[in-house]
């Protein structure tokens, strides 16, 4: 409409005016409201669960170094029951003034070794914290993942219930879209 009060349209101007201020209770009113927050919160979904699983493979990473790290330990723990099975050997070899040094060294290689093996026992417990963690994580993910799926889903038959105009689509439309909220929500409460 132009500032003088003359009105030039097509006819398809005219019946997309009219669907849009006649009916916009209508079916295909409806079906657009449904689609664009199953959309809306579909993308949300999308983007946890996309968070979730990058957390996971974080996880998963610091597991492995932590285990990695433990297993240097263990290794050098080894080192020192090594040493200390020498001393061992030396102190029940040596004459007897010189026992007392190598027993002094057996003490030290266990004294040693007492704290490795907890620093060792340590980062395996760390290790195996973020390993859980990350399935934990990873749960998690293909729940915002099923989620996700069965909101695409209602939008693409939410797609077919307004080309077809079949009503009971828009019911299973709206049905399945529950459906995946309450997945989200389970997901988001991690269950």
């Amino acid at each position: 409409m132009s500032e003088h009060g003359f009105h030039v349209h097509g006819p398809h101007d005219h019946e997309l005016e009219h669907a849009a201020q006649h009916d916009p209770d209508g079916m295909a009113g409806q079906l657009a409201v449904i689609t664009a927050i199953l959309a809306t919160v579909g993308a949300l979904f999308a983007y946890q669960g996309g968070a979730t699983q990058a957390n996971a493979g974080l996880l998963k990473n610091e597991a492995a170094i932590k285990k990695t790290e433990a297993a240097n330990q263990w290794a050098y723990y080894q080192s020192k029951s090594t040493k200390q099975s020498l001393a061992e050997f030396a102190r029940d070899l040596a004459p007897e003034d010189k026992r007392n040094a190598y027993q002094a060294k057996v003490d030290r290689y266990e004294t040693e070794k007492n704290d490795i093996k907890k620093e060792a026992e340590r980062l395996d417990a760390e290790s195996k914290e973020r390993d859980e963690a990350s399935e934990a994580q990873m749960h998690q993910h293909h729940r915002w993942a099923q989620a996700t799926t069965a909101l695409q889903i209602s939008i693409a038959m939410a797609a077919i219930a307004l080309l077809t105009k079949r009503r009971w689509l828009e019911w299973a439309t709206l049905g399945l879209g529950g459906a995946g909220v309450l997945v989200g929500v389970l997901a988001w409460f991690h269950v």
